[in-house]
């Protein structure tokens, strides 16, 4: 079970990697609110044709007594999930991706401090892997940048409410149902984004329909099937080893940059990416030894 998690995991990180190529793409004619409104929205439908498809499992499940909604659950997931894309994206008016990037991944850290607090136990080799992941998102994204500026306070306070969403769906995800769950984040974030870019911009149809591949890939694939597979994923790994897994998306948006957009990677950033993934993989190590030898093979 936990080898199912940790796929999930790392098939919704690389789509939030690869997701950066097609905002960069998307946003070329686009606002920021605007561009995030239509994935969303896109999400949504997505979603919603899910829930259809799956309707007869729920009238299953609620027959049986083991069906719970995720509605109510999703919303303040879908609130944290909100706030911290909007920050992010405001943030980036100010400093750089890079940046960004790297302290946004504060939450590899700042999960397990949190999950400490909430009663969770954390392993001194998930603590080691959460270093060294976060080390190599640093060389990754942000080696050499030193000042602090006003986007960067912004993207601070966006990481501690992806540490939020992360810890929220560990309390929901083995509980509700996992769709519904999801759904309701779309719709959150779909109706906030709309609401910003109502406010705060303008657009024309055709910029619209000019990204609209770069919406659809982000609409898809990162909101619908990549929140979807974190929900699952987490239903069977620990959310410190899910944020170490999560943060994983940085060597697949440098991937795909140096793919689709050309951008190259220099010997250091490349050491990032070796630190990120050596940390990632350290957190997978359970550590099995005595008694525990045999629950683990069974995972």
């Amino acid at each position: 079970m936990q080898l199912r998690g940790t796929l999930m995991l790392l098939a919704a990180s690389f789509f939030w990697g690869t997701t950066f190529v097609a905002q960069i793409l998307g946003m070329d004619g686009l606002g920021p609110y605007t561009y995030a409104a239509a994935r969303f929205a896109l999400g949504t439908l997505f979603m919603g044709a899910l829930w259809y498809a799956y309707r007869r499992k729920r009238a299953a499940d609620r027959r049986v007594g083991t069906f719970r909604s995720g509605f109510r659950a999703g919303l303040p997931v879908g609130l944290a999930m909100f706030v911290g894309v909007t920050l992010q994206q405001v943030a980036l008016l100010y400093t750089t991706a890079g940046k960004t990037a790297f302290i946004t991944t504060l939450y590899i850290v700042l999960v397990p401090l949190a999950a400490v607090l909430l009663g969770h136990r954390v392993r001194a080799v998930q603590w080691g892997g959460a270093v060294l992941a976060f080390a190599g998102v640093y060389f990754l994204s942000a080696h050499g940048e030193t000042t602090i500026n006003t986007g960067d306070l912004l993207v601070l306070i966006c990481s501690f409410f992806w540490m939020a969403q992360i810890l929220l769906i560990d309390r929901f995800a083995r509980t509700v149902d996992a769709i519904e769950l999801c759904w309701m984040q779309m719709i959150v974030c779909t109706v906030g984004s709309a609401a910003l870019a109502a406010v705060y911009e303008t657009f024309v149809w055709m910029d619209l329909w000019n990204a609209v591949v770069p919406i659809v890939y982000a609409g898809v694939l990162s909101c619908g099937v990549a929140y979807t597979c974190q929900i699952l994923g987490q239903a069977y790994v620990e959310p410190t080893q899910a944020a170490i897994l999560m943060s994983t998306e940085a060597i697949f948006a440098a991937v795909a940059g140096w793919i689709v957009l050309g951008e190259m990677m220099n010997a250091v950033q490349i050491l990032g990416c070796v630190l990120l993934l050596g940390g990632a993989l350290m957190a997978q190590l359970r550590g099995c030894t005595g008694k525990n030898v045999q629950h683990c093979r069974e995972d």
